[in-house]
């Protein structure tokens, strides 16, 4: 019995263990110190992350750009996010499927231009991070990020799919109420960014954190997007931001609800996932081997075989 049910949870580890790495593959590290360049910059594919850093002491919401060290001798840099325009070509249209699970994305049978949350190496791949090491020492345990506003032709849904079937989870959703994502502090999450009508966009995001010495920070940038063939990157580099005002705000403004979580605290259910897998291994294998040994004692037992 005991040797049945051990088995049986070993088995269901090891089903749920892949699930969870698939979603928490992200493993980077950020050095102290990157280069923040000046200058427009149009990216088309590789990795970006938005995230916070302190730019001259003042916190800012930016765009780490990991495509610069595609070419040789190239390094990982920050960039400013109005001098930033990621471009998404119609490589990333997808049909959405006609199936109540994506309903919120108001757009069945419709085409639409998906940013994945796994990366295609044809569109750019678009995330988040909490990584930056002056960061990591001054924010007390995350920070909340909140899709404040999206000026464009279409609508925004950003959400979540994990790889164990389980529903998608909406993270942001431009015709409803603005909504912060928890984001633990050294987190790496991307998600899937989908777009209904091409177009410029100018995507607001809000970063707000507690610091360690109590004082509360935030600012707001728009993500500059050029979505489908037709639309111009000069476009989006020259749109106004209407919602546009210092940038820096003075407080973090109070949150409309509460957060939902981005899913980058999974890496710490995968360790334990792990010690449970290898605490179930061992004690299986001892099951096994005691009852080895009690087959042992009975074949030499006086009369054994007889």
């Amino acid at each position: 019995m005991i040797l049945r049910v051990l088995a049986g949870l070993l088995a269901t580890l090891l089903l749920i263990a892949p699930a969870a790495g698939a979603a928490d593959g992200l493993d980077q590290r950020i050095d102290r110190g990157q280069a923040v360049v000046d200058g427009r910059k149009v990216i088309a594919t590789g990795h970006v992350d938005v995230g916070p850093r302190f730019v001259d002491g003042r916190w800012t919401l930016m765009i780490h750009d990991d495509e610069a060290k595609s070419k040789p001798g190239g390094r990982s840099v920050w960039r400013h996010a109005e001098q930033t325009v990621l471009r998404v070509g119609d490589v990333a249209i997808q049909t959405v499927p006609d199936d109540p699970a994506y309903a919120f994305l108001h757009a069945a049978g419709r085409q639409v231009y998906v940013v994945p949350q796994t990366q295609d190496l044809k569109v750019v791949w678009v995330g988040w991070n909490t990584q930056d090491p002056d960061v990591m020492e001054r924010i007390d345990r995350g920070v909340r990020l909140t899709l404040t506003d999206v000026e464009g032709p279409g609508e925004l849904v950003v959400f979540l799919q994990s790889g164990d079937f389980a529903e998608p989870q909406v993270l942001w959703d431009s015709t409803a109420a603005a909504r912060p994502v928890w984001v633990d502090v050294n987190t790496h999450t991307h998600a899937n960014w989908v777009f209904t009508e091409p177009g410029v966009y100018l995507v607001h995001v809000r970063v707000d954190a507690e610091l360690i010495d109590g004082t509360t920070v935030s600012d707001t940038r728009a993500m500059r997007f050029a979505v489908g063939r037709s639309a111009s990157p000069e476009k989006a580099f020259s749109a106004v931001d209407a919602a546009a005002g210092s940038g820096d705000d003075s407080a973090a403004p109070a949150s409309p609800a509460e957060p939902v979580d981005d899913g980058g605290g999974s890496s710490a259910l995968i360790a334990v996932l792990a010690v449970l897998a290898v605490a179930l291994t061992v004690a299986l294998a001892a099951v096994l081997a005691r009852g080895r040994r009690t087959k042992q004692r009975a074949r030499s037992a006086p009369g054994a075989g007889r």
